[in-house]
């Protein structure tokens, strides 16, 4: 299965970004925004160092996964290289963001994909 490629007029959103979001849509000072921003990834951070688990319903659950310790090749030279043991988190997304994101899917001059449902009153994207 490919994956499209959206090329060069793609936006990333940064954490700058967001706070910017956030400030602007609850009417905050920038700097306020940015605490609260802060604090939540903090808090995600340390429930995840403890082994907790993380669920946002509707959004999707995070948690870490263990890897073991295993033999890898040096890419370039073709060497054994042992890979040490380690812990990743990983995200899983959920099954009502998954919808909103394909049912709100557009091309790149911004018009519906061609596969994408038309949009009618509870499936497409809301604003608020």
């Amino acid at each position: 299965m490919e994956r499209e490629k959206s090329g060069a007029e793609a936006h990333v959103m940064t954490k700058s970004d967001l706070i910017d979001r956030i400030a602007e849509k609850l009417k905050l000072p920038r700097g306020k925004a940015e605490e609260v921003v802060n604090m939540v990834f903090e808090s995600m951070e340390n429930s995840l160092k403890q082994g907790e688990r993380i669920e946002i319903r509707g959004f999707g659950s995070f948690e870490i996964r263990n890897y073991k310790a295993y033999e890898g090749r040096n890419p370039r030279t073709g060497n054994p290289v042992e890979v040490q043991p380690k812990r990743l988190p990983f995200f899983k997304v959920g099954k009502e963001l998954k919808e909103r994101v394909n049912n709100g899917r557009t091309t790149a001059d911004g018009a519906p994909a061609a596969d994408a449902p038309p949009s009618t009153p509870g499936n497409g994207p809301t604003t608020t």
